[in-house]
């Protein structure tokens, strides 16, 4: 299916995902079922909408081959070089390395802007998710509980540009 990539995420992309429609322009294609379900890609998109008011970037779809696995991105706009990041990959596409590979370019996107750390959390259920996070060097901090999601397990990981305890800065993994 092609390697694992970063695309900038626009409205126009969000749109043509709640429509359903078998090609995107450029190309891209959705998986059987789509990416995720309509109220999640609505929630997913008001984020990035507010992100991208506050002039941040941060939101991307999760491109294999030619076709659109997931979506991740910022939950907020970086503060003192810190935030929230998250990820989720279309339920037809899981279990194949791609929520890995997207972190990894997230994580090397964050550093070539400058951020310092990054935090997520996950449902403690969600075995899948914390070894993605545990993957890509993220260390769990502890947990808390959520209004709507219970119980979750909360993690972090420092960014260091010299690749000690952090990772090393590369080349864009974000397809324009």
């Amino acid at each position: 299916m092609g390697i694992t990539a970063l695309r900038r995420v626009s409205d126009e992309d969000f749109a043509w995902m709640l429509r359903g429609e078998p090609v995107l322009r450029g190309g891209l294609t959705l998986p059987p079922g789509g990416v995720d379900e309509p109220g999640v890609l609505t929630h997913v998109r008001e984020i990035t909408q507010r992100v991208h008011a506050e002039g941040c970037t941060g939101a991307w779809m999760i491109v294999a081959g030619d076709e659109v696995v997931g979506l991740c991105g910022y939950h907020d706009t970086p503060r003192n070089g810190e935030t929230e990041i998250g990820y989720s990959i279309a339920a037809s596409r899981r279990r194949r390395g791609h929520a890995t590979r997207a972190l990894q370019a997230m994580v090397a996107e964050a550093v070539g802007e400058g951020l310092v750390l990054l935090t997520a959390e996950t449902s403690i259920a969600n075995h899948a998710s914390n070894r993605v996070l545990e993957k890509n060097g993220f260390v769990r901090t502890g947990t808390r509980v959520d209004a709507n999601d219970g119980e979750v397990l909360t993690w972090h990981k420092a960014l260091t540009p010299d690749g000690r305890g952090g990772t090393k800065p590369t080349t864009s993994h974000v397809l324009d």
